[in-house]
């Protein structure tokens, strides 16, 4: 069977293992139930997720244009503490900020490769730490707007990570590491702006289970920019990824706006 269209973030449902999907315009595919099975990627064009041109991809997603004039790709997306909706400051789209940052954001701990902090929207729990390959995590605190979150996330940078090495976390490689008593140890950590919406008697431990058969012991990064066509049996899903059977890994989100068809 072949299926076509635009590559967008794997689709996921919280279970386990998560279940995951590739939602294209007119069909959608069970990618557990290809594990264990050859699947065949190929390269067919772009097409922008904001414009719908069929115009290169430059980041997330987006053409080159629509990244630097669209509201969803604003420097605040992947800087929360730069966001200003709350003092009624635009940014590219004040009323599309405003829907985006004044809503409840929590700042949390995850552990894939390492301890990593970060922050989601409340509505993205748990598929920010899923989107991430964590095998747990733990909201820290729950505020009322993403500028609140992104400093609070700033101040834990100085003693967490803030971004996940792919390799470790796709060879499974994960140390031992109680999130609960991290979590207890923070509270003078978190600045004075937030220190009420810290409750150290909240416990939302979440544990997240991958479908995978086996974990590679070495990566190589598949590109479709270089990689046209390939052809691979499907191993297991983390994170984003796709892993095969020889060690090749696919970022599905690396790749959306990529026109492909899919052969199972």
């Amino acid at each position: 069977m072949t299926y076509e269209g635009v590559l967008t973030k794997m689709q996921t449902e919280f279970s386990n293992p998560i279940q995951y999907y590739l939602v294209f315009e007119n069909s959608f595919l069970s990618l557990n139930q290809l594990l264990g099975k050859p699947m065949e990627i190929s390269f067919l064009g772009y097409q922008c997720l904001n414009c719908g041109k069929k115009k290169k991809i430059f980041r997330q997603g987006f053409c080159y244009d629509c990244f630097m004039s669209s509201a969803a790709a604003g420097d605040w997306i992947m800087k929360p503490e730069l966001s200003t909706a709350h003092l009624d400051i635009e940014d590219r789209d004040l009323e599309y900020e405003k829907r985006v940052q004044l809503q409840p954001h929590i700042v949390y701990l995850a552990l894939s490769s390492e301890v990593k902090v970060g922050v989601t929207r409340g509505t993205q729990v748990p598929t920010r730490w899923i989107d991430q390959g964590a095998v747990q995590a733990i909201p820290i605190v729950e505020v009322p707007n993403r500028y609140l979150a992104g400093i609070t996330e700033v101040a834990l940078k100085n003693h967490y990570a803030d971004k996940t090495n792919w390799q470790k976390m796709l060879k499974n490689e994960v140390p031992q590491v109680d999130l609960l008593q991290e979590k207890a140890s923070l509270k003078y950590l978190i600045p004075k702006e937030v220190q009420e919406f810290y409750h150290v008697d909240k416990t939302d431990l979440f544990e997240i289970h991958y479908p995978v058969l086996q974990y590679p012991s070495k990566v190589t990064s598949l590109s479709l920019d270089k990689t046209p066509n390939f052809q691979g049996k499907l191993n297991g899903i983390k994170g984003q990824y796709l892993l095969f059977e020889d060690g090749t890994v696919f970022n599905v989100r690396t790749f959306e706006g990529y026109v492909v068809k899919i052969t199972v």
